[in-house]
């Protein structure tokens, strides 16, 4: 009876079994609505099968319609809100009701001495991400603000491997003090760029612009505040990742100069003008105007690329090995990072070693402490070297090599041109910069009462860089006019630190009034002391620059000592009222050891207030605005300007004769002016930030007006005081603007597609209002009372002399450069100069766009300048039209080509009257910065090989430049800052990268 009885249950149990899941592998319909907190309902919201391949969206009126297993789990998502997860068990009928995700709106926005949230800032500040900065491949972190977000301007001062762009925060707004922000790493200032850190260690960047987000920083923030955070532990088991790259770099084109045959033409024809070629005797003629050298290499047809020979492909890796992890009282992290960057021109590379250590430790509930270490040392090479200069400018009908392979020391026969393959022999040109780096930030917090905490930041950084530079006897420099071989070293430590003590309190009163402040005592100092020696008649040239004391003459000695210490106080109080009205009052008073007594305090007040109105009552029914805020702000703010000492005057030394004998004396260089003060910016902006349709339209828009007072310039003095000028506080700049930037969601699909953009907008308006004394000019500097801090000040070319009688009237002749007549005199002189344009745009911009599916991601960085005028060298240097050096391949006249181009060729020319009119160009471009495809490994497949993630990455940098320079001059790289210079010519590379996280 028994088994009879457990026979049943078996067989009742197995039933039950099998028609429970017959029942969940059937399929049905489930229908519902997807609403909002607010019971709107949400159109385009996914709705997915977890683990399947089901999927549908919600329509117009937030309902949905799918098929399903009766086991199913609903994934229900949608931009804005948090996703969810419901088990449908076998119901027909699913409703749910999504939560808003706050994440965008709380996002946490790093600010002076503290942090606050997105929607709680008064001030404006823009933030990049460590997500951002990887996406374009960088030397330097600064490189990653280009075209990234609106206000800041970024431009490439050379293409040299190791060298540091420009940033300008807002344009500029001094005239001979300094217009680089002010870099803060982990609440430490850090002197001098970025170079010194890997970007990979960086975990975002945050910009603050106005006064209200710089005055916490003082005589300091004028020019803008760059705040960088680099990474910490986070809690959690021990995670290592690996970062790594290699890129191919190449040239982005070759300076078009002329190869042999239109060389000769080109002499030819400027021998021709002069009278010193006779067309019916060629061969005489060939003969007066070329050397023995040439015409043997004439016959020969030698036609040498030396562009060809002088550049080569080069390189870059980066290698980033890190482990981070922590618990819930200690968390940490450790970073080395290699970098080296391999020029195009033999002798140039930068080579770059990091290493990175953070640790942050809690002690008790009340104190925390850590600490964080930069470690550096990097070896630049050939940093002043120009190989292009001499490569050039050499004949391509010079022959670089004898019949026995060997260089040829004058391939032209002209002691002015020595073969530049020279300085590519060993030993010939030595040129090494060394840097060392310790950088350290430490903290300890003490939570003293509920809302009331006090810190203590100390931060040290010490510095040692050594340079030397080495030139043999076969160096190009030292062959033009000869000389022995000469040495000079250099040699600089600079020890600095920071103590700052602060006091933070922050409580809510009735849960509608917030009330922060902020409390600082502050010391920075930093000592510099640097030395030079410059010898020549290096007796033994393999000694380099390591023997000075071995050289027969020493051509220059120095050493110098520089101090200065900031000491200052600062107050902030942020208040909110039932998150709607927001009100920040800052007041800084900075001591600086620079300034003279009775001047060396300055205080810098600003106020901003904010309104969101997302919070008020009328906007709780709109639908689809998730923030809404205006906000606006005031105040002032320093700029310190000048070296240590400044006010102290100068002597220098100078020999003269008394008596028959040689003596030395000192006589002042530099005036003394105790009443020196620093530079004052008063800054208005009025702001708007928005977020639309649950994030997927979110952005900023800023209209700012800035004015510079006492700005540090020479005035000038009569050469009978024998000093030529006095350094005063007179003039006055102003920067005006608009900045607008915008992030979107595109597109977003059931499928895993995603397109989303970051695009930015901005203009800058610079001016100089005054230049003191009642001048409204300075020509030799290009500052002109009403225009841009900097313009190009000259003739006018309209075209080329067409007619002899025509230009007889200006004493010109036909084929020279026709200038503009501006006053209509028949005289040009300089009352005919005028100002041709400025290199500040009328507009610049970056666009970033992002897409991903599934496990492929592709980004696409671009940028543009538009409306800038630049001068490029090339057009000056390299286009003499006389025949001595080569010239690039431009159109000039001749009496068969009456072009208004170039000028005609003349040998008794060294270069053609008013050749700097030929230099100025439309600045404008557009480019594409870089171009990835990323492709992550599935998850399933990392788990199998017990990895996080896996991603391959292939990289273009710098694909494409638009730009009249470059399509209609035959120019490379319109991108430099005023002057296009001739040196290192501009690259794009490819490059493949690997990141994986275990």
């Amino acid at each position: 009876m028994n088994y009879t009885l457990l026979k049943v249950v078996t067989t009742l149990f197995c039933l039950l079994c099998w028609s429970g899941a017959l029942l969940a592998q059937q399929t049905f319909t489930v229908t519902g609505g997807i609403k909002a907190p607010d019971g709107t309902p949400i159109i385009g919201a996914t709705v997915s099968v977890k683990g399947k391949k089901i999927g549908t969206v919600s329509d117009a009126t937030g309902t949905y319609k799918l098929k399903v297993p009766g086991d199913a789990i609903l994934v229900i998502s949608f931009i804005g809100y948090l996703p969810k997860e419901i088990p449908v068990n076998n119901r027909t009928t699913v409703d749910v009701q999504l939560s808003d995700d706050q994440k965008k709106l709380d996002e946490v926005v790093v600010v002076g001495y503290g942090q606050q949230k997105k929607k709680d800032v008064t001030g404006s500040i823009s933030s990049i991400s460590s997500k951002s900065i990887m996406e374009v491949p960088v030397t330097n972190a600064q490189q990653a603000l280009q075209g990234r977000t609106p206000g800041i301007d970024v431009l490439n001062n050379s293409n040299k491997p190791g060298d540091e762009p420009r940033v300008r925060v807002r344009g500029t707004r001094s005239l001979s003090a300094g217009n680089d922000p002010l870099y803060v790493v982990d609440g430490i200032p850090f002197a001098g760029t970025l170079n010194d850190i890997n970007p990979q260690d960086i975990s975002s960047m945050d910009v603050l612009k106005d006064a209200s987000a710089t005055a916490i920083y003082g005589s300091r923030g004028a020019n803008g505040v760059v705040l960088v955070t680099t990474r910490k532990g986070k809690m959690g088991p021990p995670e290592v990742t690996y970062n790594g790259m290699y890129g191919f770099v190449n040239t982005l084109g070759r300076t078009d100069m002329m190869d042999s045959d239109q060389y000769l033409a080109m002499k030819r024809e400027a021998n021709r003008a002069s009278g010193l070629y006779d067309d019916n005797n060629p061969e005489a003629s060939d003969a007066k105007i070329f050397n023995a050298t040439e015409l043997a290499n004439i016959k020969k047809g030698i036609n040498t690329d030396w562009q060809k020979l002088m550049l080569d492909q080069g390189w870059q890796t980066r290698h980033s090995l890190g482990v981070s992890g922590g618990t819930e009282n200690t968390k940490y992290a450790v970073t080395g990072g290699y970098f080296k960057d391999q020029g195009v021109l033999k002798l140039q590379s930068y080579e770059r070693y990091n290493l990175h250590v953070s640790i942050d430790q809690k002690i008790g509930k009340r104190i925390q402490v850590g600490a964080s270490t930069l470690a550096t040392y990097s070896m630049r090479k050939g940093g002043t070297y120009n190989g292009m200069t001499a490569s050039l400018k050499m004949l391509p009908i010079a022959a670089p090599y004898d019949d026995n392979g060997k260089l040829i020391t004058y391939p032209t026969g002209d002691n002015q041109q020595p073969n530049p393959l020279l300085d590519y022999v060993d030993g010939n040109r030595v040129e090494r910069l060394s840097h060392l780096r310790f950088f350290n930030s430490l903290y300890g917090e003490v939570t003293i009462l509920d809302g009331l905490k006090y810190r203590l930041n100390l931060g040290t950084d010490v510095m040692q860089n050594n340079y030397g530079l080495f030139q043999g006897k076969k160096n190009t420099d030292l062959l033009i006019g000869g000389g022995d071989a000469t040495a000079r070293k250099e040699g600089q430590f600079v020890w600095a630190y920071t103590v700052e003590h602060l006091l933070t309190y922050n409580k809510t009163f009735n849960r509608k009034h917030n009330v922060n402040f902020t409390g600082l005592y502050s010391v920075q100092r930093q000592r510099e002391d640097t030395s030079t020696a410059a010898v020549r008649g290096i007796p033994v040239e393999w000694q380099e620059y390591y023997n000075l004391g071995q050289a027969a003459n020493v051509t220059g000695i120095g050493s110098q000592l520089g101090t200065w210490t900031i000491l200052s106080y600062m107050g902030r109080v942020n208040y909110g009222y039932d998150d709607r009205y927001l009100l920040t009052l800052t007041l800084r008073a900075d001591g600086s050891s620079r300034f003279a007594s009775g001047h060396k305090w300055g205080y810098f007040p600003s106020v901003a207030v904010g309104w969101n109105i997302t919070s008020e009552e009328f906007m709780k029914g709109a639908g689809g605005v998730e923030l809404l805020k205006l906000r606006g702000s005031y105040g002032r703010i320093g700029n310190t300007g000048i070296p240590p000492y400044a006010t102290q005057g100068s002597l220098g030394r100078y020999p003269y004769s008394f008596g028959n004998k040689g003596v030395t004396g000192f006589q002042p260089t530099l005036l003394r002016n105790p009443d020196l003060t620093w530079e004052t910016t008063a800054s208005t902006n009025i702001g708007l930030d928005f977020s639309f349709l649950k994030g997927r339209i979110s952005g900023t828009i800023d209209l700012y007006k800035q004015k510079t007072t006492d700005l540090l310039l020479q005035r000038f003095l009569p050469y009978s005081n024998g000093v030529d000028y006095v350094l005063e506080n007179t003039g006055t700049t102003q920067n005006k603007g608009l900045e607008v930037g915008l992030s979107t969601v595109n597109i977003e699909t059931k499928s895993g597609f995603r397109w989303s953009m970051d695009v930015n907008m901005f203009l800058n308006r610079e001016k100089i209002l005054a230049l003191g004394e009642g001048k409204t000019q300075d020509v030799g500097n290009g500052w002109f009372v009403g225009q841009p801090t900097y313009v190009y000040y000259d003739y006018k070319k309209v075209g080329i002399w067409q007619d002899e009688t025509a230009a007889q009237v200006y004493k010109q002749h036909q084929g020279e450069i026709q200038l503009a007549d501006v006053n209509g005199d028949k005289l040009l002189n300089d009352k005919d100069r005028v100002i041709l344009g400025t290199p500040q745009p009328k507009w610049s911009g970056g666009m970033t766009q992002r897409f991903a599916f599934k496990g492929l991601d592709l980004a696409v960085v671009a940028f543009a300048r538009m409306g800038s005028k630049v001068k490029s060298d090339f057009y000056s240097t390299y286009n003499t039209l006389y025949g001595r050096y080569n010239n690039l391949d431009v159109s000039y006249w001749t009496p068969d080509n009456h072009t208004n181009d170039f000028p005609r060729p003349n040998a008794n020319q060294e270069r053609p009257n008013n050749y700097n009119t030929l230099s100025y160009f439309d600045g404008s471009f557009f480019k594409i910065r870089n171009i990835t495809l990323g492709y992550s490994m599935p998850d399933r497949i990392m788990k199998r090989w017990q990895m996080q993630a896996l991603r391959f990455s292939v990289d273009v940098k710098q694909p494409l430049i638009l730009a009249p320079y470059r399509q209609k001059y035959k120019g490379i790289d319109p991108e430099d800052v005023n002057t296009i210079g001739v040196d290192a010519p501009a690259t794009w590379m490819l490059q493949f990268g690997v990141n994986a996280t275990f």
